[in-house]
């Protein structure tokens, strides 16, 4: 691992650059492949030595690539790149969706057309244990009703898994980003039981059309279930409480 980068040629510069050049240096290796992910930097005196960067300066944008989740710091082994995870990179994306901006809504028309396209998919090719997989992060986001993270995880990985049987690994990347990009929302609405009820009968829908291989059926459960989340949110950011008579939590699980 420690030759790991020994065929990669670092960008050295005339003279003292700030940390922003440093980072968009190392950025374009990654981008071209050059660097990959896994692979380790050298250490700091000989990287500095070879972009002809001072240490302080490539320390400040080491520190930046690690924030923004592109590099990995292991405390006694030195940097290397992440494994560039698309819901990892985002992270520090989520504060522009702010809940009182507008913005929070087009993200919401995003994931329709997109989820909408990939459940079509999903329907015609998504196998038993695919299926049983929905089934269980299902179940765990019912289990862990009072847990709203961990009720979160299970939920973009009921999704992420719809994403993934398309055999496409662009839908699978695009559908966890914005499904990351999408966790504040999620978790206010889970703070009402109501809402969080419906949530579930929801999921339960879409596992059902899925079962049955009709692609109508899988689109409008699935075009239900983003309309429903959306109108939750527009109702309780304006103060009006979507809450009504709700069936038990676990009779939704019952086929």
């Amino acid at each position: 691992m420690a030759d790991s980068t020994a065929r990669v040629t670092f960008e050295a510069f005339e003279k003292e650059v700030l940390p922003n050049r440093i980072v968009e240096s190392l950025l374009n290796l990654i981008r071209e492949k050059k660097l990959l992910p896994g692979d380790k930097f050298p250490p700091e005196r000989e990287l500095a030595q070879l972009m002809n960067v001072g240490r302080p300066a490539l320390r400040e944008a080491l520190r930046a690539l690690s924030v923004m989740n592109i590099i990995e710091v292991r405390p006694g082994s030195g940097a290397y790149v992440s494994q560039l995870q698309p819901e990892k990179l985002v992270e520090h994306l989520e504060f522009v969706f702010s809940l009182d901006d507008p913005s929070i809504f087009h993200l919401f028309d995003a994931r329709k057309t997109l989820e909408l396209h990939t459940v079509t998919i999903a329907v015609q090719q998504i196998t038993d244990e695919e299926i049983a997989r929905l089934e269980y992060y299902l179940a765990q986001m019912i289990a862990n009703e009072r847990n709203s993270a961990t009720c979160d995880e299970f939920d973009r990985e009921f999704h992420k898994t719809i994403a993934a049987t398309t055999r496409n690994p662009f839908f699978f990347q695009f559908v966890s980003v914005v499904n990351q990009l999408g966790t504040q929302s999620r978790r206010l609405s889970y703070s009402l039981p109501c809402a969080l009820t419906e949530t579930f009968r929801e999921h339960r829908a879409i596992i059902d059309a899925l079962k049955a291989h009709d692609p109508d059926l899988a689109k409008q459960a699935m075009l239900y279930h983003l309309d429903r989340a959306e109108l939750h949110l527009r109702q309780l950011l304006s103060g009006e409480s979507p809450c009504s008579d709700e069936e038990p939590a676990e009779e939704i699980l019952v086929n």
